[in-house]
């Protein structure tokens, strides 16, 4: 099979999304089928993939994302080969795949990774929220219905759809994580490089330093957890634009000496951060399927969040970890000084989560997405190709 993957921004940007789309197309790629990765910018980077195929950009600020109206003539030439299109952005992505692959009677499918209604929150802050979401519910209902298959990656992001009144049928996949580099043999990056003392408890965020994943709150919640125990640290994998706000943050609050921020660490390199913890912290509510806690639990952590679709759908409150009801400091620092406190119960929590991260394998999540995309071909092979569309690939052939 002839695979497309359309997403707005790749590698060298580093998030959940094209981490999923790298490991995806491996996994695809191992088993027989033709990958291609077809994104905007980042022109002069030095792809280490097969079947990376880049466009030219506007570049939105410094978020790695690129604007564009139309991929090149030699992307879009290839683009309708494809047996199938999987579409990982749905605004210039998708409106792309609208014009270019319908026409062209390419199956189209689409997934939903993003919680766009809280992101426009973040990093549109003057925007009303009633304009944003009212923005959503008007393109993205009708975009899902122009595709073959809609997908979410855990059941409460496919009611935060359903909330943003997209009416067709939605399938919901999990993420899938490639769990054997979290076995039980990894070698754990020394304590001491980070800072820390064998005898420290210490907690893990790793993740993108950005708005949207509400880290001044897991802060504040270190910090009055901080004040009553000596023995513990915070250790902060990833990057971002709010690094330094957060740096700041850390040295005001009289916990520098009990905070690490490690900055970018390669991605092959994570496990190690991971088995070097005790606890995964995120007070995050913007996750749809939320790979780093998957990644936490698979490596024998207890995680302790905020219930909220897509952390709720993974942590299961008092069994993997802790889920806080809103967010509320004084119910999250209760939990935190719990699972601090209580050393038996959080290892059998932790035991419990490296269990239940089987779910997610990416052997199995593959299955099910190829099964989706035989129903996306099936179903596009049904679908009659209207006047309006055939003029607008006649009128495409002009263009190209």
């Amino acid at each position: 099979m002839r695979i497309g993957m359309l997403a707005d921004v790749y590698k060298p940007v580093i998030s959940g999304v094209t981490n999923y789309i790298s490991l995806n197309k491996e996994m695809l790629e191992a088993l027989g089928h033709e990958v291609y990765v077809f994104t905007f910018g980042h022109e002069d980077y030095d792809d280490e993939e097969q079947g990376i195929i880049r466009s030219p950009g506007l570049p939105i600020l410094d978020t790695g994302f690129y604007l564009s109206i139309r991929y090149t003539k030699k992307a879009y030439r290839l683009l309708k080969t494809m047996d199938v299109a999987h579409v990982h952005h749905p605004f210039v992505s998708g409106s792309l795949a609208m014009r270019y692959l319908r026409p062209a009677g390419v199956p189209i499918v689409f997934t939903n990774h993003t919680r766009y209604d809280l992101y426009s929150q973040a990093y549109l802050p003057a925007m009303p929220d009633t304009f944003s979401t009212a923005a959503l519910q008007t393109y993205l209902p009708s975009f899902c219905r122009s595709c073959d298959v809609v997908i979410a990656p855990s059941p409460g992001m496919k009611d935060v759809l359903r909330k943003l009144a997209v009416d067709t049928e939605i399938e919901v996949v999990p993420n899938g994580v490639d769990l054997k580099p979290y076995s039980k043999n990894v070698v754990p990056i020394e304590r001491e490089y980070l800072g820390f003392t064998s005898d420290d408890i210490l907690l893990n965020f790793t993740g993108r330093l950005g708005p949207e994943k509400n880290i001044p709150f897991l802060l504040r919640s270190f910090a009055g957890v901080a004040q009553a125990y000596d023995h513990i640290g915070l250790l902060i994998v990833g990057d971002g634009q709010e690094r330094d706000n957060l740096e700041d943050r850390v040295n005001y609050m009289g916990i520098k000496d009990r905070v690490r921020f490690t900055g970018m660490v390669p991605y092959d390199q994570i496990p190690r951060y991971l088995a070097a913890s005790d606890i995964f912290v995120t007070a995050s509510i913007s996750e749809v399927h939320p790979l780093s806690i998957i990644e936490a639990m698979a490596s024998g952590l207890p995680v302790i969040g905020i219930n909220s679709p897509g952390i709720g759908d993974t942590i299961t409150d008092g069994e993997t970890g802790f889920l806080v009801a809103g967010e509320e400091l004084a119910g999250f620092t209760a939990k935190m000084v719990r699972m601090i406190i209580d050393h038996e119960y959080r290892k059998v929590m932790g035991e419990n989560a490296r269990k239940k991260s089987q779910n997610y394998a990416i052997e199995k999540t593959t299955d099910l997405m190829l099964s989706q995309y035989r129903t996306a071909i099936v179903r596009s092979a049904t679908r009659k190709l209207g006047i309006g569309n055939r003029f607008r690939r006649w009128l495409d052939g002009f263009n190209l």
